[in-house]
């Protein structure tokens, strides 16, 4: 379900003078401000680095960190 436009963007105000930040929930929407700076973000099982960059603006972080595994289909043995 979407946020209400009138509410804006998701983010909390952080000090961003260095260019890592720490932990970030999932429901982080990317402004204009946060491009170029580190993350980590959680999977559900564990922390993974991003990189936000332009392209990323108006997105959630939640989108860049799957949270499921690929699904591969496991070869049979011959007799």
């Amino acid at each position: 379900m979407k946020r209400s436009k009138w509410k804006g963007p998701f983010v909390k105000k952080r000090n961003i003078k260095n260019k890592k930040l720490i932990t970030l929930p999932r429901n982080f929407e990317v402004t204009l401000h946060m491009v170029g700076l580190t993350c980590q973000v959680y999977s559900g099982k564990k922390l993974i680095k991003l990189n936000l960059v332009e392209d990323m603006i108006g997105h959630k972080l939640g989108e860049f960190a799957p949270t499921r595994e690929k699904f591969v289909f496991k070869k049979k043995k011959k007799k």
